[in-house]
């Protein structure tokens, strides 16, 4: 198989990013409070990594954005997204929502599709509801498709959700071109 120099250079920067993020130090201090947006994340990875908290994921939709397919196309894709994930989530002293996790699931084709990353959402609860809460953020990540010939590519993708006590309905959607992207993803996620 022949890969063009861009894509290498997008591959070996994605597999440097996600081992600068996987070996970022652990350790925190009081004493030494972040001092950019690199040491900031790199500090947010850490603590999520130190918790003690986790969670489970369970794809339930993927959809096509019927406005930019045709319709043979998406009369053969695959939208029930079988699949199940697991991760370690916290919430900051702003109540901010911050997860590491690692799902597979079924992708348009039916085929096997991991994804892993940090994912962060700033957290509003709405009024008085007592345990129900909404939120809005990103996730960097890490995917690999078969009809990429699995090799990983990078993934930052917007991401909301709406929580109510443990239960949460997450989702994203992935941009694309006509007849390419443009899916809407998502899943259930049970804190314990």
């Amino acid at each position: 198989m022949i890969v063009n120099k861009a894509l290498q250079q997008i591959i070996g920067g994605s597999i440097l990013m996600t081992a600068s993020v996987c070996f970022a130090s652990s350790t925190t201090s009081t004493e030494q409070q972040p001092v950019g947006l690199w040491d900031k994340f790199t500090q947010n990875v850490s603590e999520t990594w130190d918790s003690d908290q986790y969670d489970i994921y369970l794809p339930v939709l993927t959809w096509h954005n019927r406005f930019t397919y045709d319709r043979e196309k998406t009369n053969s894709y695959n939208e029930t997204p079988w699949g199940f994930g697991v991760g370690k989530y916290r919430y900051d002293e702003d109540n901010d929502w911050h997860a590491l996790y690692a799902m597979a699931f079924m992708d348009s084709h039916n085929k096997v599709e991991p994804i892993a990353g940090y994912a962060f959402q700033k957290m509003w609860v709405p009024g008085e509801l007592d345990g129900f809460r909404m939120g809005a953020g990103f996730t960097l990540s890490v995917t690999a498709r078969d009809d990429y010939a699995y090799i990983p590519i990078p993934l930052p993708l917007p991401l909301v959700s709406m929580e109510y006590n443990k239960l949460s309905l997450q989702a994203t959607y992935i941009p694309g071109t006509y007849n390419n992207g443009n899916v809407l993803f998502a899943w259930l996620r049970w804190q314990w």
